[in-house]
């Protein structure tokens, strides 16, 4: 298990790493997380939804994501709510005041879950949450040693040199750990050092004489093109005011799945900047209105902050919008909500379409050929409260405004596909490179795994390659 000293160090990329690692070997590895908290959700081959970080790790593995991978996903709605989903479906919301005490009754859930994958893997990869030594956030624990110490998981604790202070949060989430916590952990790992590994060796020293535990590793950073969970405000490829084709994509408070965008900002010449404020917009070729968890609340401040009288500026001066899933409602005339989300409301009226606010929660993933711009092949999913009026001949697009500026479409990672995206592209005059995200992510993926190969401590590594998953 990947266990790290804060939210952000590295737990995901190292446990996809290692998953590349060891499927590249030849071992049949799972990647697993109890309990995830994260609106970028993927929609597993078995009907479910998981996080978007457990999709990536499944694809490391070359196997089809489950909801066994991520049995608990928390999906943030509100300042003191969220949506629990629970291997794979919407059971309820979870209170901010309650939420200790309601997630204990999830570890049976968590360890079946976990037992499945044992069964049918040699090796299984877990991933912590956020940090093990959060004083307010251990009792009934699910996520990160309370899942180890019920499971007998051997834990790696992982922090992040580029951030500052790696050796103080290292010893210091040490000595907040029980005993028995503190023996569970196996070996500690350093990730992202930029420089000399010769400067650290008496830091290294240290660390190791004084906690007493092994030096895993230390992994350099590096520039990788990966879907990330929580931290979209990383894209920034072109200067604005030199790149071919400028995106801007409304970063409102309950925005989800914004790894769509990630195959736009890996194309050359494209600048994509992520936005909270109408006057950081333009420059812009095309805004987009990305996923929601919370479309009405979202739309509300959207209107609050003034975007809609500046899109309406955009397009008078020939601009593009594209609403993608939450943003495709958004875009539409009107919302009816009987309850789902708590109101009813005008949507903004640029797309001839009404949703439906529907308790049934849409998950399917999306294999077909596109009607427009051209005959190519689009994968992606849907993932979405809400039934919206639909032009079939449009796919995958749902709609279109009759000056063809403004669209939307239901379906997450629609632009993964390299021909698609370079056809739809060009049908904005904009040139594209046409590889698919995957080549993009397997590649990303490799170098990861060759530098984990090159910088993990063999003793420590050696029985993973094994099938093994304690030495």
């Amino acid at each position: 298990m990947i266990q790290g000293t804060a939210s952000g160090v590295g737990k995901s990329v190292m446990v996809a790493g290692l998953c590349r690692l060891l499927a590249r070997n030849g071992i049949k590895v799972a990647p697993f997380k109890p309990q995830n908290m994260s609106n970028n959700a993927a929609v597993t081959a078995d009907g479910g939804e998981i996080g978007r970080a457990q999709a990536l790790q499944a694809l490391a593995c070359g196997i089809a994501p489950t909801v066994d991978m991520n049995p608990v996903l928390i999906k943030p709605e509100a300042a003191h709510k969220a949506q629990l989903i629970v291997r794979g479906k919407v059971v309820g919301q979870l209170e901010a005041k309650r939420f200790r005490q309601d997630r204990i009754g999830l570890l049976d859930t968590v360890l079946e879950s976990f037992a499945h994958l044992k069964a049918n893997y040699d090796v299984v990869i877990v991933e912590g949450a956020g940090s093990p030594a959060e004083p307010n956030l251990r009792e009934g624990d699910i996520a990160n040693m309370g899942f180890a110490e019920a499971a007998d998981v051997p834990v790696w604790l992982v922090g992040d040199i580029n951030r500052g202070g790696v050796f103080a949060s290292l010893k210091g989430s040490l000595d907040i750990l029980s005993d028995s916590e503190r023996n569970r952990v196996q070996a500690l790992l350093i990730n992202g050092f930029r420089g000399s590994k010769d400067l650290l060796e008496d830091a290294l020293v240290w660390l190791e004489r004084t906690t007493h535990k092994p030096l895993a590793g230390v992994i350099p950073w590096l520039a990788l093109d990966l879907p990330e969970e929580d931290s979209p405000f990383r894209h920034a490829n072109t200067l604005a005011d030199t790149a071919q084709f400028n995106i801007a994509v409304i970063a409102y408070p309950r925005m989800s799945n914004h790894d769509d965008i990630d195959p736009l900002a890996s194309e050359a010449g494209i600048d994509v900047r992520f936005v909270r404020s109408p006057d950081e917009l333009q420059p812009a070729d095309l805004i987009v209105l990305p996923g929601s968890k919370h479309v009405s609340s979202d739309l509300t401040w959207l209107k609050a902050q003034g975007f809609a009288q500046v899109l309406q500026q955009h397009l008078r001066y020939g601009g593009q919008v594209l609403g993608i899933c939450g943003g495709l409602q958004m875009l539409g005339k009107y919302i009816e909500d009987d309850g789902v989300e708590g109101q009813s409301l005008a949507g903004l009226g640029l797309l001839p379409l009404t949703t439906i606010m529907a308790e049934e929660k849409t998950l399917r993933q999306i294999d077909g050929i596109a009607h427009y711009p051209s005959a190519n092949k689009v994968t992606g999913y849907e993932i979405h409260h809400g039934i919206s009026d639909t032009d079939v001949s449009l796919f995958p697009f749902a709609q279109k405004s009759d000056d063809k500026q403004v669209w939307g479409t239901y379906i997450h990672g629609l632009f993964e596909q390299g021909d698609f995206r370079k056809a739809w592209l060009a049908s904005l005059g904009v040139g594209s490179d046409g590889i698919n995200q995957s080549e993009r992510t397997l590649a990303s993926l490799d170098k990861l795994a060759d530098a984990l190969e090159a910088e993990l401590a063999p003793e420590l590594l050696a029985p993973l390659m094994q099938g093994k998953t304690t030495p």
